[in-house]
């Protein structure tokens, strides 16, 4: 809503200019509203966090996966060679990754890349449908 009091309708396809402009979003797939809320409403549809690590040296990249795995109760997915990530579920994010940083210090593993995300609205997108966004399916 604007200053004055008026809606300004934005429609897009680029689900990351939806996140950074929008305070509500309304998914519509194939011509039916499927979801609407702020984009951390629709986050949490998704689910919850997720730990990234980028170990620095790519040989201790198994090591920092099994850690990944103790601390989430799940299994890592490695979506470069040189990375692996794990989706925690619940409220537990800020405990897991304060594991994982504990964790992966005490392994003497050290990191170039170390974070804790919610899911993107692309990763909404596809939970709420079953398929990914035109964007992110040109992406991959």
């Amino acid at each position: 809503m604007t200053d004055g009091g008026g809606t300004v309708l934005l429609t897009t396809q680029y689900l990351e200019e939806a996140d950074a402009l929008a305070d509500e979003i309304t998914v519509i797939d194939r011509g039916t509203v499927i979801a609407s809320g702020t984009p951390a409403e629709l986050k949490r549809v998704a689910g919850g966090q997720t730990i990234t690590v980028r170990p620095r040296d790519p040989g201790r990249l198994i090591e920092a996966a099994a850690i990944l795995n103790a601390v989430s109760g799940r299994d890592a997915e490695s979506p470069r060679r040189d990375m692996i990530s794990v989706p925690v579920p619940g409220e537990d994010g800020e405990r897991a990754f304060a594991e994982a940083v504990r964790r992966l210090e005490a392994a003497g593993i050290g990191v170039t890349e170390l974070s804790l995300r919610l899911p993107s609205l692309d990763e909404v997108f596809f939970t709420l449908t079953g398929h990914r966004t035109t964007e992110a399916e040109e992406a991959a």
